[in-house]
């Protein structure tokens, strides 16, 4: 087990230095006491033995990190603060146990993770969750292995037990609807590819294709940034357009998600396209505020971030409780497919006929 003199080696400082960050009992500048905090967590140092019994007892407190209550980058309205949807599951996973939530906000600043975590093990907490804002790797510092921590919407490469979306049975069950219904040429517009939605939806699409029988095409399908204020438009504009322009163009278009479906409505109308007559428009997320004030009402497939909190929770308490802990693999969670108005129902006799484009419109 490390020492204090561990600690002080690795931080390059003296074990009287090490003693007052402990104990806060005299002066250490701001860049020595990280330096001590980071060799503490990087040695996984138990402050002392006293310090080792406090922790063993319960304290009736978790600790959760999100950059929920501080996000402005992302209207409500727009993306559905899906981190903040994400707390709100931890609340309701966590509420039969009794556990009291301590939230602690990262104000957008990453650098500030590492000082929370310790905050929160100075108060005892019994365990720990850090919720992402969309689906991706992270990287935090390590913590005591007495004290449980659940990646949410997240994942890192130490196999820290995960909850995420799980975005290729998602997309998967979304275009296995739309085949179902009768399309053939399905398009995707996706997110950019690195991002981890951006790479594991298409590859839902190809094994709802690959389920159906129906070829893959190359031409169907795009990476668009189209969140990039200057030139995202026109990309999701000239994407549109070559696809539109095949032999065989689509008869829906499934976007990377409800904004990129609400400015692919604009993009069709101004291309003189009719939605769902001419061409089919499905989303990713099923936020509401965009997918049932559109009109068309937009098909989409739900993003389950409420469920994923409530999850996360409960995987907090099995490992809280001593269960599940070599349990390295991630808790995938999926949420349904939403039907609405933006996609018509091939039929035999309903088939979409695609107009030339009115040159006032173009």
């Amino acid at each position: 087990m490390s020492t204090i003199y561990d600690v002080a080696r690795l931080a390059g400082v003296s074990p009287k230095t090490v003693s007052r960050v402990l104990n806060a009992d005299g002066p250490v500048g701001e860049k020595t006491r990280q330096a001590v905090e980071r060799a503490m967590r990087d040695l996984g140092y138990v402050r002392s033995n006293a310090a080792r019994m406090m922790r063993a007892q319960k304290s009736g407190i978790v600790g959760l990190i999100t950059g929920a209550i501080s996000t402005k980058n992302q209207p409500s309205t727009q993306q559905g603060l899906p981190d903040l949807h994400i707390v709100q599951g931890i609340q309701r996973g966590l509420e039969p146990s009794g556990m009291t939530v301590m939230i602690a906000d990262t104000g957008g600043r990453q650098d500030r993770v590492p000082h929370l975590i310790d905050t929160f093990l100075s108060h005892r907490v019994e365990g720990l969750i850090y919720v992402a804002e969309y689906h991706q790797p992270v990287n935090l510092p390590p913590v005591p292995e007495d004290t449980p921590l659940v990646l949410a919407n997240c994942y890192d490469d130490r196999g820290t037990p995960a909850v995420l979306p799980d975005d290729r049975r998602l997309q998967s069950d979304l275009v296995r609807r739309l085949i179902a219904a009768g399309h053939r040429r399905i398009a995707m517009l996706s997110l950019r590819v690195d991002m981890a939605a951006g790479r594991l939806r298409p590859l839902g699409y190809r094994d709802a294709l690959a389920e159906a029988g129906l070829p893959y095409d190359a031409r169907l399908v795009a990476h668009v940034d189209f969140d990039q204020p200057e030139t995202g438009p026109q990309l999701l504009w000239d994407t549109i357009d070559r696809m539109m322009r095949l032999d065989g163009p689509p008869t829906v278009l499934c976007c990377g998600n409800d904004q990129m479906a609400l400015m692919v409505y604009g993009i069709l109308r101004s291309m003189g396209r009719m939605v769902p007559d001419e061409i089919g428009v499905a989303g990713f997320d099923n936020y509401r505020a965009i997918a049932e004030t559109l009109y068309p009402p937009l098909t989409t497939v739900e993003l389950p971030y409420n469920a994923m909190g409530v999850r996360a929770g409960e995987r907090l308490l099995q490992l809280i409780s001593g269960e599940g802990r070599e349990d390295r693999s991630p808790t995938l969670v999926a949420g349904p497919v939403h039907w609405r108005a933006s996609v018509n129902e091939l039929r035999p006799g309903n088939v979409v006929t695609l107009t030339t484009p009115r040159e006032d419109l173009k």
